[in-house]
């Protein structure tokens, strides 16, 4: 069985998928964290991995950049190929001025502007939740691997943030006591799907730019400075 966007088998994809969203991310991830790791999926170049990771079978793959290009994987995954579980890793601006670069944050609830939920099912609703039992084992397995996490509220814009023609207009639109901690541009569409669907979703992101902070991660930093935000989640799929 294949989709019009991912070419692997049933059989070829696990029940747990990790997803950057950076292809070269995932390829990285299989070859510096997997075993025996095998390419699933190439179509549009949206690289799908699955190999082990200490003896769990995983799959790591893309998700693209932006709301429709997570929401067309994830539901692929969760609708076709029997995923349960997806744990989103990428990036994200923080608007928190005690945060620094590559400090990780774990969502809770999510905030879009977006249509998504109206235009997939009808539904006039711009917050999403992740899965309290899988951030639960995310918070557990940071705490046992000494590894600092964030948990909040985020935002998840269309746009890249740093090019907002002026980010504190947007964050006045923000619902009152939301106090988003960071804004990315795929968890919405990630938590919506997973609670129209009956799945589970969690979303991890480290910190590579800030309205505090002048300094920008760069392409090249962004691919190897997080590696613990992809161990935590390598290690908390451990316990799924």
């Amino acid at each position: 069985m294949s989709t019009p966007h991912n070419e692997a088998n049933i059989e070829d994809i696990a029940n747990i998928v990790i997803m950057p969203g950076d292809p070269l991310r995932a390829k990285y991830i299989a070859e510096n964290f997997l075993e025996n790791y095998v390419l699933v999926n190439s179509v549009r170049g949206m690289y799908a991995y699955t190999g082990t990771y200490k003896g769990k079978k995983l799959t790591v793959m893309a998700s693209g950049m932006g709301m429709p290009s997570m929401g067309i994987y994830c539901y692929e995954l969760y609708k076709f190929y029997n995923v349960d579980y997806i744990i989103r890793i990428g990036s994200c601006g923080s608007y928190g001025p005690d945060l620094k670069l590559f400090d990780i944050i774990l969502a809770n609830e999510v905030f879009s502007e977006s249509n998504f939920a109206l235009t997939f099912n009808n539904d006039n609703c711009h917050i999403a939740n992740s899965d309290d039992t899988l951030n639960n084992i995310i918070l557990s397995t940071a705490l046992e691997n000494n590894i600092k996490i964030v948990k909040g509220n985020t935002v998840c814009t269309e746009c890249f943030d740093l090019y907002m023609t002026d980010v504190n207009k947007f964050l006045e639109r923000v619902p009152n006591n939301f106090n988003p901690l960071a804004a990315e541009m795929e968890a919405f569409s990630l938590f919506y799907i997973a609670k129209v669907l009956n799945k589970k979703a969690a979303c991890l992101m480290s910190v590579v730019d800030s309205k505090y902070i002048k300094n920008v991660a760069t392409a090249k930093e962004r691919e190897v400075g997080l590696n613990n935000m992809i161990s935590l989640a390598l290690e908390s799929s451990l316990k799924l």
